[in-house]
């Protein structure tokens, strides 16, 4: 199973590399988006303000680019993905790589909101940690609300309608952890949210891995 989740990794870097006009996409949705922000807010901005915009932005960038990893998949080559390899591994592959995906985006995102905002963070090391967990946890809700979307044979706009309410909880932690990273903040405090998104993570695989093969059947 392992080395089947491995080769589908690399089969989607293969193909985000053909098109690298995708990743190129992204990368000017993040910077159009965060300088139109800049214009509309320039320094009329906290760190509630600041939390609140990162997140969302993510949100959107994650939409924007997990769901093309189900969305370009053809019917003829789904088929074929079911006789070579079990739908427990092919959720898992696509998870992993869009895990991958999400963080590197997430890290890019950072870096434009710091060029046009003041970075407000202190404790760089919960942020990082925050920032990759959260990631990470966004990454599988949404490659598993783009399966659902996918199977339905509905648009990017199903993807947005289904992730939206599932993705909440999750905002809210991650909105209060980012502004613990960027002031005081009690590290006991800090490492039972950091927990909780990592067993949100952990739960979110889990019920990726159980249900899939219910979307994976015909």
């Amino acid at each position: 199973m392992l080395q089947h989740i491995k080769h589908l990794i690399i089969k989607d870097l293969r193909i985000e590399w053909r098109q690298k006009h995708a990743l190129g996409g992204a990368l000017l949705y993040i910077i159009s988006t965060v300088f139109i922000c800049y214009l509309a807010l320039q320094r009329m901005i906290d760190l509630r303000v600041w939390s609140a915009l990162f997140w969302i932005i993510i949100v959107f960038v994650g939409i924007n680019s997990v769901s093309r990893s189900f969305l370009m998949e053809s019917r003829k080559r789904y088929y074929y993905y079911q006789t070579i390899t079990s739908p427990g591994a092919f959720i898992m592959g696509k998870t992993g790589y869009n895990n991958a995906l999400m963080s590197i985006l997430s890290l890019l995102t950072y870096l434009a909101y710091s060029l046009f905002f003041r970075d407000l963070i202190q404790s760089q090391l919960l942020f990082l940690a925050t920032l990759i967990l959260g990631s990470m946890g966004l990454s599988s809700m949404l490659t598993m609300t783009s399966a659902i979307a996918w199977k339905a044979g509905s648009s990017l706009s199903l993807v947005a309608i289904l992730s939206f309410p599932l993705a909440l909880p999750m905002l809210t932690i991650l909105i209060k952890l980012t502004k613990m990273a960027g002031g005081l903040f009690n590290t006991a405090e800090a490492l039972k949210f950091l927990l909780i998104l990592l067993l949100l993570n952990i739960i979110i695989n889990i019920l990726s891995y159980i249900l899939f093969p219910f979307i994976w059947k015909d």
